[in-house]
């Protein structure tokens, strides 16, 4: 393991113990409160509802990709500049191109939040093929998480709005007359995801923070510390990732919080897993997570339901990992 990727795997440590106070469920006033203030909970529909899925099939084929940066300010005080990696035209296969030229489709949108002391291109071996495979990935660097920021750990409670602001200027550009990715984005299959505090991050967008747009969330090394269990608004199907032998967010604690979804849901377990270095690097893992997690949005965003009879094998492959099925 790299000094940088091993110091920010010691960074996430921190947001352990700096949320520590706080409940993976909403208490009442007279019980301890988390340590910073938090949104307004949601009230959870007392009967999920089916997950409302189209009907349809992802590209067959594998795209060229595009990568640009976006330079965005919620409120004037959150510098969020934004990578986004895109389906691009031209041959499959290389490094993404810088300001190439959008495939032809309407593709749905993935939002990727990192990991504390992490930045966007930590994932870019990932991001990378789930662009390929056919989705618009966006990926903000938080102000006070991120590699060569204050490492604010408590600041992890703004980022689901940080999210959420990212989401609304990036749709925006499927409208917007000159820009690369008018008409290329399917405004309305939208996916959240992230690891670590990117993770709690993804949770809160589904909990506490609950953004409606989202239609699906993939968890990386997650806890609900901070934003709470209390998963609400319309059904929205979730995948859980997670290593046995994490060393930073115990794996119990992310089988708590998954356990607590009451959508559709999967989680992918690896038995020698540990925080994240099977997604910071190219290898048999990293293959076998990339695999799983674009079978999933295929399902969850394009409605292909083959690829959802996929996702069992894509999980067992080089018997790596399990899977606790129940989407």
């Amino acid at each position: 393991m790299s000094r940088r990727v091993a110091s920010a795997l010691l960074a996430s440590a921190l947001l352990a113990s700096a949320l520590v106070g706080c409940s993976t469920d909403h208490r009442p006033a007279d019980q301890a409160a988390p340590p910073a203030a938090q949104p307004t909970t949601p009230t959870p529909a007392a009967t999920p509802s089916a997950p409302a899925i189209p009907a349809g099939s992802a590209p067959e084929r594998s795209f060229a990709v595009g990568v640009r940066q976006l330079k965005l300010n919620r409120d004037g005080d959150r510098p969020l500049p934004v990578t986004v990696w895109y389906p691009a035209a031209g041959r499959a296969g290389g490094k993404p191109t810088s300001a190439a030229e959008a495939a032809e489709g309407k593709f749905p949108v993935v939002v990727f939040s990192h990991g504390l002391g992490g930045r966007p291109a930590d994932y870019a071996t990932l991001l990378t093929r789930w662009a390929a495979a056919g989705f618009v990935v966006a990926a903000p660097t938080f102000p006070h998480t991120s590699h060569g920021s204050d490492r604010n750990v408590l600041d992890v409670l703004k980022q689901p709005a940080d999210v959420s602001y990212v989401l609304t200027q990036l749709l925006a550009l499927d409208g917007r007359a000159g820009d690369p990715l008018r008409g290329r984005l399917a405004t309305d299959r939208v996916a959240a995801a992230g690891h670590s505090a990117g993770a709690v991050t993804t949770i809160g967008l589904f909990t506490a923070g609950r953004d409606e747009r989202l239609a699906a969330g993939i968890v990386f090394a997650g806890t609900a510390l901070g934003v709470g269990t209390a998963f609400a608004g319309a059904s929205a199907p979730q995948l859980f990732v997670h290593g046995e032998a994490d060393e930073v967010v115990q794996y119990a604690a992310g089988k708590a919080v998954y356990d607590k979804v009451p959508w559709p849901k999967a989680m992918l377990s690896l038995p020698k897993g540990d925080h994240g270095r099977a997604l910071l690097g190219d290898g048999r893992s990293l293959r076998v997570v990339a695999d799983t997690t674009i079978e999933f949005l295929r399902w969850a965003l394009y409605g292909d339901a083959e690829a959802k009879e996929r996702l069992p094998s894509a999980a067992a492959r080089n018997n790596l990992a399990t899977l606790d099925n129940h989407l």
